[in-house]
């Protein structure tokens, strides 16, 4: 039953025009930002000869992450917002099964795609910077890193979309957990609100993707992700368990 959700899910996600959209967006971003990174690289009249491209698969990684993630979201509040919720449980009664199979193709999809657009625009940079920049092999390790960083943003923002079941205020509540408030309240000079900045999924995902924030460990960054995204996901399973789908 569980194989037969996710196949329906897959089909429902991506005979939807807008699924394609979103991608899209991502690569331009990442691979935008890529290549223009190595266009000034190149054209420094001092250029960093020896420099590695693969910087560039982890900073477009930090704007274009949102793309997918409202990828994820969508993929949860477009069902309530049509209100096509109802028949999907009456397709799918088990809600377990259906939370756990759309979770499952949302977060997939959002990874896989951030991931091989990460690869994209290192390659991207390296041949616009060429022969600048380099793109050692060893440097693959930051691949896993990107892809930690999507899967745990989609884990997210799907777990919100479940608790939420909107689609405005889901992406909202993404966008400041993610990049406003870990931005603005380190800004504020106050202690509690730096300590409250560390403790957002956006500075977690801002560390492992660019590595510099202050105050953030590796282990400190993947454990903040963890706990955010496995809340958001309880939280919003708990929610579809036990209240009427349609309110």
């Amino acid at each position: 039953m569980f194989a037969r959700t996710c196949a329906a899910e897959w089909t429902r996600l991506w005979t939807v025009r807008s699924t394609w959209w979103f991608p899209a967006a991502a690569a331009v971003v990442m691979v935008g930002i890529a290549t223009v990174a190595g266009l000034e690289a190149g054209s420094d009249p001092v250029p960093p000869e020896g420099g590695s491209a693969w910087r560039m698969a982890g900073v477009p990684a930090l704007p274009g992450q949102f793309a997918l993630l409202a990828l994820a979201l969508t993929a949860v509040t477009s069902d309530y917002a049509t209100g096509g919720i109802v028949p999907t449980l009456q397709w799918t009664p088990r809600r377990a099964v259906l939370f756990l199979a759309r979770t499952t193709v949302a977060v997939c999809v959002a990874t896989a795609f951030g991931t091989l657009l990460a690869l994209a625009a290192a390659v991207a940079a390296f041949t616009a910077a060429r022969p600048v920049l380099v793109l050692p092999v060893e440097g693959l390790g930051v691949l896993p890193d990107v892809a930690f960083v999507f899967a745990a943003g989609a884990a997210l923002a799907v777990g919100l979309g479940f608790l939420l079941r909107h689609t405005a205020t889901t992406l909202v509540t993404v966008f400041l957990l993610m990049l406003v408030l870990p931005l603005m309240l380190p800004n504020l000079g106050v202690e509690w609100a730096s300590a409250l900045a560390d403790a957002l999924p956006g500075a977690g995902a801002a560390f492992l993707l660019i590595g510099e924030v202050p105050g953030m460990t590796r282990t400190s960054s993947v454990v903040t992700l963890l706990c955010w995204a496995a809340g958001a996901l309880l939280l919003g399973w708990l929610r579809l368990a036990r209240d009427d789908a349609n309110r």
